[in-house]
């Protein structure tokens, strides 16, 4: 009677846990960067070295998101029944939220890459700066909610040369669909590790960013696909 009674329990207050916002939704990673059509280089490789610079702008995608993790960690397990919150899932929401895990993960992924990785405010600064190479890093997360327990992460990084010309991209993504969370059959311990699970799916996707990162730099841009078919990307 009393796993019963704490699995309802459970399976109440994440149910009215609905301040936890939901993922936004996605836009092209020029959105509100560019308002013309982007050149393609004639560079068949991305330069790369300690002797290269490499400038970098986050994406309208990277900065939402980053902003909805925030919200995320703040709102988790909040709502009508919070004080009957086991602190275990209240400290998995919040570990599995951090919304600067994939800039931070990305940039020491290119400062192993190339000599130099400043990050820029706007495009404008970006160009000024005149890198030997410039990027525009675009990350999105869709985490669990009150509504759905799918999960999944994307993270890209779109290079450029000094003239704002598209070379490749390389990009992770990592994916999970988990049983609704809020089961009543399923234990604390248990939903704590379905939550954890949103850590893992973004790790494996920055993971496949840096087997991806890899490839683009060890090969010749003409000789792979660098443009992904569902990125959205318009870019000439």
């Amino acid at each position: 009677m009393k796993l019963a009674l704490v699995s309802t329990l459970t399976m109440t207050v994440v149910l009215t846990g609905c301040s936890i916002p939901t993922a936004p939704t996605a836009v092209s990673s020029l959105d509100g960067l560019v308002t013309q059509p982007v050149g393609r280089s004639n560079a068949t490789r991305i330069a790369n070295g300690s002797h290269v610079s490499l400038g970098v702008i986050y994406s309208r995608n990277t900065q939402v998101n980053r902003a909805y993790l925030q919200d995320y960690q703040a709102n988790a397990g909040t709502g009508f029944g919070q004080s009957l919150l086991v602190q275990s899932i209240h400290d998995a929401y919040v570990a599995t939220s951090r919304p600067d895990l994939a800039v931070d993960w990305v940039k020491a992924s290119l400062q192993r890459q190339f000599g130099s990785v400043t990050v820029y405010p706007d495009l404008q600064s970006l160009k000024a700066a005149k890198s030997d190479v410039m990027a525009i890093i675009d990350s999105r997360s869709q985490l669990i909610t009150s509504r759905s327990s799918d999960i999944q992460a994307d993270v890209s990084a779109d290079f450029y040369d000094a003239h704002f010309n598209y070379i490749g991209t390389a990009h992770g993504h990592d994916a999970k669909e988990l049983s609704p969370v809020w089961a009543d059959y399923k234990r604390s311990e248990e939903i704590v590790a379905d939550i954890n699970e949103q850590q893992n799916v973004q790790v494996r996707a920055l993971q496949k960013f840096d087997q991806s990162l890899n490839n683009l730099l060890t090969t010749p841009t003409d000789k792979m696909s660098m443009l992904d078919s569902n990125s959205g990307h318009k870019l000439y």
